[in-house]
């Protein structure tokens, strides 16, 4: 049998290879209807840009039906449609080298080389929590989803600043933000004494207050940097304090002196100089003014500084129904006391006969917690964070019945844990044997529409996307990059609506018969592979799986 793991990316490149030189052509299909009969196309009218009368030579077709190579999944057949160019996969094939090595498709390929250097640095968590707009906490979310990401990527990063606030680590701790902590400020003074250099002269020549430094221009660094780059151009002077030395000072420690605990062989880089290194500001589109004064400062008062400043800018975020001051404090506890309710209406039973008189049962207690926060953050996050978020914040708003929501997920990942305790009850019981070998399966026999869905939409191409969540469009100049954050969260919705169908549907667990148990197997393999893919998506989101609700 072959080995190695099938891309949808390395399919995609042999294929677009094998029409010849040109633009890319083919796609993967993703909808049900069209599934039932191919799984790529090549479009007519591409087609017809290609080669002028839109047919395709033969000898093309045979190249692409016998499509082989690393990573290229196994062609069944290759033939013109009235649609284009239409292509369909060994099936079978497919399902055995995929589920044959389930762990290999739960993570990222591993990179080449090395990762890059990234510092992440989110202003919002200088403040209280109990300040917080609901701007700044998706600016921490998006930079909390963004870490892990590039993490899972083999990226090396550094977030910025180190909490302070002692409130504010049990809040973050509260939504499953990873973030760390420090008692002390960085040290300013190397940049105090740059920054007395730099200083205009007060205009009346009295006091400044406390704290207060004096006045920087930055004009010439602004004309240096050009105001193409995305720089506001009325930015002119400003104010350096204690605070904002104290704010540079904390980016360059991070960005000069890098920890050994990143992927192999980024230890050795811990003194590079600061050009080998990204700095990404991940900001609410209310701190953006002020951050850019913060880059030209920097710039101005540090040789070293480096030369990769980025800011990924999170639009507003409007919510109906709730007073403009709503802050993240009480929007978490406004969402809790949702779920809280919902729950009630479809568990009003099993929670009367668990919590009896004592309602703070833990086991309760914490499902009720994840799935607010992942309330919390499929909201945040669904959304492209440059875009403006709008939150419906009314009663009724969260539901258990609802298919696109981060309560929908965690529902179907307990279902998911739910069926594989089931099948290790009965199996204590003598009803199922042991779990065969995965090499002696046979997956000939998932024949189900809803089979292939879950595997080509859903376990395959998951090494694809965890890459494009870690994608950072930074090399295009200018100031500002995009992030794909709210890919993964619609990725899981939709991998979620795909389970939650096909297990609606088909008998997973059926008649302890031993001629059915080849295809129980091989079906309960499937799911460990969605399982283990969920899980994955899960924890770049900073969520648990619930095993149970």
């Amino acid at each position: 049998m072959a080995t190695g793991r099938l891309g949808v990316g390395e399919t995609l490149g042999a294929l677009n290879t094998a029409l010849g030189p040109g633009d890319p052509v083919w796609f993967k299909e993703t909808r049900a209807r069209h599934l039932r009969a191919r799984d790529f196309l090549a479009p007519r009218p591409a087609l017809q840009a290609r080669f002028g009368d839109g047919q395709v030579p033969e000898r093309v077709v045979r190249a692409v039906a016998g499509l082989q190579g690393p990573g290229v999944a196994p062609v069944l057949r290759c033939a013109p449609t009235p649609a284009g160019l239409a292509l369909q996969l060994q099936r079978p094939a497919v399902f055995e080298r995929v589920l044959g090595a389930v762990a290999a498709y739960a993570a990222p390929a591993a990179p080449a080389a090395p990762g890059p250097r990234v510092v992440l640095h989110c202003p919002a968590l200088r403040s209280a929590p109990g300040v917080l707009r609901l701007s700044q906490l998706r600016a921490v979310l998006v930079a909390d989803h963004l870490a892990r990401a590039l993490r899972a990527h083999g990226a090396s990063v550094r977030l910025v600043p180190a909490v302070r606030d002692p409130h504010m680590p049990t809040f973050l701790q509260q939504l499953c933000v990873d973030w760390p902590a420090a008692s002390q400020r960085a040290d300013t003074e190397a940049l105090r004494s740059l920054a007395l250099a730099e200083l205009s002269p007060a205009r009346d020549g009295g006091a400044l207050t406390p704290g207060v430094l004096g006045t920087v221009c930055l004009k010439e660094v602004m004309q240096e940097r050009g105001h193409a780059a995305g720089y506001d151009p009325n930015l002119d002077k400003c104010l350096v304090t204690e605070d904002l030395l104290s704010v540079l000072a904390e980016l360059q420690e991070a960005v000069r002196h890098w920890p050994g605990d990143g992927p192999a062989g980024l230890a050795a880089a811990a003194e590079a100089d600061a050009d080998g290194c990204m700095v990404v500001h991940v900001v609410s589109c209310e701190e953006e003014f002020q951050q850019q004064k913060l880059d030209l400062l920097w710039w101005k008062l540090d040789v070293q500084a480096p030369l990769t400043q980025k800011h990924l800018v999170c639009g507003p975020v409007k919510a109906a129904g709730a007073p403009g001051t709503l802050t993240a404090p009480e929007y978490y506890d406004l969402r809790h006391a949702q779920v809280c309710k919902a729950s009630a209406l479809k568990h009003g039973r099993e929670l009367a006969r668990d919590w009896g008189t004592t309602p703070a049962d833990p086991a309760w207690t914490e499902v009720f917690s994840v799935l607010s926060v992942a309330t919390i953050k499929f909201e945040m996050l669904s959304t492209a964070p440059q875009s403006q978020l709008l939150l419906a914040l009314a009663d009724g708003s969260v539901s258990t019945k609802g298919t696109k929501s981060g309560t929908f997920v965690m529902y179907n990942c307990a279902r998911l844990a739910t069926l594989f305790d089931g099948y290790e009850h009965s199996m204590e019981q003598g009803l199922y044997p042991t779990f065969p070998p995965v090499s002696s399966l046979d997956f000939s026999l998932l024949q189900d529409e809803g089979e292939w869905l879950l595997l080509f939409n859903g376990v395959l191409p998951f090494p694809d996307l965890l890459s494009q969540t870690a994608a950072l469009a930074c090399a295009a100049p200018g100031l500002h990059t995009t992030a794909r954050t709210e890919m993964m969260c619609k990725f899981l919705v939709q991998l979620s609506m795909d389970f939650s169908s096909y297990y609606n549907r088909v008998h997973i667990l059926g008649e302890p018969r031993p001629h059915l148990f080849g295809q129980m197997f091989a079906r309960l393999q499937l799911l460990r592979a969605v399982r283990e893919v969920l899980h994955a998506g899960l924890a770049t989101l900073g969520l648990p799986p619930l095993n149970h609700i």
